[in-house]
This record gives C-alpha cells, structure tokens and sequence, in this order.
C-alpha cells in the first residue's frame, strides 16, 4: 500500500495509511457481496481448502490484536509502523477472502453462502474497528475499542464452527429456519391463550382509549380461522424437522445430483419462514380475511413444493414415504377448513 503524505480533509492528520486500508477493506466487503466466487484451476481439495480458511482467519485475528493494541494509548505508532498494520490487516483479510473464491460452486451454493457470510463478517469487523481507531485515534483503549476488536475475534473464531460440506451446511439452513417457525408458533398459540385481545401484553386501556375498541379483537369469525391457520403452522414446523431429520440421516454430498438437491432443500426452507410470519401477522386484528387466506395458500404452496422436492431427492428413500404423504395431506386439510371458512369472500 504505498504512501500518501495527507490524509483526507477533516481526519486527524498521520492516519492516510488507515483511511486507505478502510476504503481497501470497503472494496473487498462489496466484492464478497456482490461478486461471484472466482475459482482457481485444477481439482478442489477440501482438507487444503479448510487449511487456508483458518490459517487466513486466524491471521486476521492476530493482525486485529497487533492494530488495536498499537492504538490503544498516546502517542499513536510512527507512519511506519501505521503502514506495516494496514498491510498486514488488508493481506490478512485478502488471504480469507481468496481463500472463499476457490470454493466451487459444485460444492453446493448453500455451502458456499455459509463461507461467503462468515468472510463477510471478518470484513465488516475490521472496517469497524478501523473506524473507531480513525475517530479516536489519540486516546486511550476505550469501551467501543474493546468491543470491536472483541468482534473481530468472534467472527474469525467461527471458522472452526462452519459445516464442512453441502451436506451439514443444508443441515444448519433447515435447523435455522425450523427455529423461527418454533418461535412464530409459540408467539401465535401464546395470543389466543391470552383471548380475545391478542395485545393484552402490550396496551393499556389508556393507549386505546376504550377498550372497546373491536379493532384489538377477534370476531367469532376469526376465530374459527385460527385453528386451521395454527395447523398450517404445525405442519410447517414439522415439515422441517422431518426434511431435516431426512437430511441428517440420509444426505449425501457426492455427487453433483446430490449436492443440487440438497441446495434446493436448503433454498425452499428457506422461504418457509417469512411465509409462516406473513400468515402469523395476518391472524392478528383486525382480520383481512382475504389477505389471510392468500397468505395461507402461499404457505401450503411451499410446504407441498418442500414435501415434492424431498420425495424426489435421495434424502427420501421408501422408508421416509408415509411422513411425506402424511404431512401434505395435512397440508391440504387445514387449507381446505381455511378455504371453506373465507369462501364467501371470493
């Protein structure tokens, strides 16, 4: 990184190396966001692949410590040594995003995205606390300083934590997923405990003035809606525990047949949950019904599209059948009391 005399107008004066490295690290930061992986020649070794990764995360750790704690008390270091911890931070972070580039696609994209995401968040890391150093660069090593070199050390440290195939990084998509729809559930079974006024918990009588007011409540009409739109919501949960146990016990990563049907797992499980959180917020009062059912067909949508894609992967052999079946005739049942119960509206 050569050296610039001045820094930019309004900075403290000495810190161009810094400046430099932070629009350096912006530029790497929008390349792993919105590039494509470059690959290298030749055939993917997974072990040398892993190797470099953490090799590259844990140089950037390292080079985060050597950057903070040489602007953690006055005076700052010399131009120099501002020059030698720009560099190794950028070659640091270079290293770990060179490394993700050599991550093929046949590898599996959701793979791929879980490298991408943790590189991404080393790089943002280290812009921050580049800047808390270029705001403060004459004081001593404060709270904000701490806190993001502490960030810093916990992205790089989650190298060792990543799936390390399509196969386990699939897995982890589908478990993530599975935990908000869990959440999405209890939230809705936790509303209709609490009656007819699902915000009991969060208004007063003197937010709303009257607590007469009906648009806080359900009419019996909506709340003959909401048992098959808790069930779709059931199904949806046990959806993905079924597909992930599937992909757990049967998921494989051989071949390039098998690595694209688990991406496509991975990518419908995905839209499982914003589906169920449309189809939650729209129970609450007041009720559109018509939005309501339209969110409910959305949702059955992707769960038979889910249930299709894992009976025609190798995640389901005979013995994973009946739950598929199973499941999307409970799909159907709880679509067709919501159908039956808004059909009026059509």
């Amino acid at each position: 990184m050569a050296a610039s005399p001045r820094g930019l107008p309004g900075s403290p004066p000495g810190l161009a190396a810094l400046q430099r490295l932070r629009e350096a690290l912006r530029a790497a930061l929008g390349e792993l966001r919105g590039g494509e992986s470059r690959e290298g020649a030749g055939g993917f070794e997974a072990g040398r692949f892993w190797e470099a990764l953490e090799q590259a995360f844990l140089a950037a750790s390292q080079e985060a410590t050597k950057l903070s704690l040489a602007f953690s008390r006055p005076p700052p270091p010399s131009l120099q040594e501002q020059e030698s911890l720009a560099e190794g931070v950028h070659s640091a972070v270079l290293a770990a995003a060179s490394a993700y580039y050599r991550l093929p696609k046949g590898q599996g994209t959701t793979l791929r995205r879980v490298v991408r995401d943790a590189t991404v968040q080393v790089v943002e890391g280290m812009i921050q606390l580049t800047e808390v150093i270029l705001r403060t660069p004459l004081q001593s090593l404060s709270r904000e300083q701490l806190v993001s070199t502490g960030g810093v050390w916990e992205a790089c440290d989650r190298v060792s934590g990543l799936p390390r195939d399509n196969q386990a990084a699939v897995a982890l998509a589908i478990s993530q997923a599975l935990g908000i729809v869990r959440d999405a559930q209890e939230e809705m079974e936790q509303a209709q405990i609490e009656g007819g006024d699902p915000y009991s918990d969060v208004l007063e009588d003197e937010d709303l003035g009257s607590r007469a007011n009906r648009d806080t409540y359900w009419s019996a009409a909506d709340w003959q809606l909401l048992g098959p739109c808790l069930g779709l919501v059931k199904a949806a949960k046990t959806c993905l525990k079924k597909v992930l146990g599937a992909v757990r016990s049967h998921g494989r990563a051989d071949t390039a047949e098998q690595v694209a049907q688990l991406d496509d797992l991975a990518d419908i499980a995905g839209d499982v949950s914003p589906s169920v959180d449309e189809l939650v917020l729209s129970t609450y009062p007041p009720v559109n019904q018509l939005a309501l059912r339209l969110n409910a067909a959305k949702l059955a949508s992707v769960l038979k599209k889910m249930l299709e894609l894992t009976r025609a992967s190798h995640v389901c052999p005979p013995s994973e059948e009946s739950w598929v079946q199973f499941l999307a005739g409970a799909v159907d049942h709880n679509m067709d009391k919501i159908k039956d119960l808004t059909q009026g509206l059509l």
